[in-house]
């Protein structure tokens, strides 16, 4: 049976918190940015794990080990266990291990949160192509990754060996802008090949599974920044979504986002973990949230009416939703847009 194209972002009378029990929480822009915490980040977590629900944190960087990203979430003041982390080097180390055998050497193109989840696995890091892999694990090394580990993976994939990727995100956020990312770097081994790895990183069913075998999860609510990678996992899961606006998705991308990549709630930040969610009610023409009305007109979005930015977009979403059914929303969106200052 074919998926419910979504149209409209959902209402919640029940806060977050409380409708569901495991946020699964992505990490740069929607915890911190830069590595500091993102406002209201660190109180809205401990108001949602003192009132009961189970905070885990999903990361597709496969550089750092769990241990160091919750030492570095507990420095912020979220206390933080290396159990509450999964990242995308733990998903491709499972993917790797449920196709060889235990003990198999596996050549590691990465940093030490890959070789780390290998041998959680039964796995054996090495560092050559001579060292007769029976699989090559790719994830992100760090800015000064030397290219010579890229010539080492050709080699061996070349001569047929098994491919993964710990993801496969073309940039990554720094301190001092974006950066390439996994992705970049598994491009230049898929020029040098022909061959494509397999993916286990968000969007991807495997980190999904992942995060579900660690979280025991019941019913969980992904929390991202990210349409293609936070929210599209959620919709490939069947789980439903929050998206903050406080990383890297604008008002004119979640408006022409496709089906895959729309979120069931929309919030400004963390806090909207500790609160319902308005409802999006049809109004003749228009969708109606809180104050404010948004209609689909000749070539553009329209909105009326006033109250808070939020709502207003939530009206706008259901209008641009409803317009593009299972497309992409093509209508100008700007002056709309602009009423919200976003």
């Amino acid at each position: 049976m074919s998926r419910s194209v979504r149209t409209s972002p959902e209402g919640s009378e029940r806060p977050l918190h409380e409708a569901y029990d495991t946020a699964l929480l992505d990490l740069d822009g929607v915890v911190y940015a830069g590595g500091e915490a993102i406002a209201h980040a660190v109180d809205s977590l401990a108001d949602a794990r003192a009132d009961g629900m189970h905070l885990a944190y999903v990361t597709n960087n496969a550089l750092r080990t769990p241990d160091a990203v919750a030492g570095h979430l507990t420095e912020l003041g979220i206390p933080t266990g290396a159990e509450d982390v999964i990242t995308s080097a733990q998903a491709v180390a499972r993917l790797i291990s449920e196709q060889v055998p235990a003990g198999t050497k596996v050549l590691v193109i990465g940093g030490e949160g890959l070789r780390v989840a290998l041998r959680e696995r039964g796995l054996t890091p090495v560092d050559s192509a001579d060292d007769d892999p029976a699989a090559v694990a790719q994830g992100y090394g760090g800015p000064d990754f030397p290219w010579g580990r890229f010539a080492e993976a050709s080699y061996a994939v070349a001569r047929g060996v098994p491919w993964f990727a710990s993801n496969t995100d073309l940039t990554i956020p720094s301190g001092r802008g974006i950066a390439p990312g996994n992705g970049a770097a598994v491009q230049v081994v898929r020029i040098a090949t022909g061959a494509e790895p397999q993916v286990a990183g968000k969007p991807l069913p495997p980190m999904h599974k992942e995060t579900i075998l660690r979280t025991g999860a019941k019913r969980p609510l992904v929390v991202g920044d990210r349409l293609d990678t936070d929210i599209e996992g959620a919709h490939n899961g069947e789980v439903d979504s929050l998206l903050v606006l406080t990383g890297v998705t604008d008002g004119a991308q979640l408006l022409a986002a496709p089906p895959q990549h729309r979120p069931t709630y929309v919030d400004a930040d963390l806090r909207g973990l500790l609160t319902g969610q308005p409802e999006v009610t049809k109004d003749g023409e228009g969708f109606r949230c809180g104050g404010w009305t948004a209609t689909a007109g000749s070539g553009r979005l329209e909105l009326s009416g006033e109250g808070t930015e939020l709502d207003g977009l939530r009206a706008l979403c259901a209008a641009a939703w409803t317009a593009a059914g299972d497309g992409t929303c093509t209508l100008d969106a700007e002056k709309a847009l602009a009423r919200l200052g976003l």
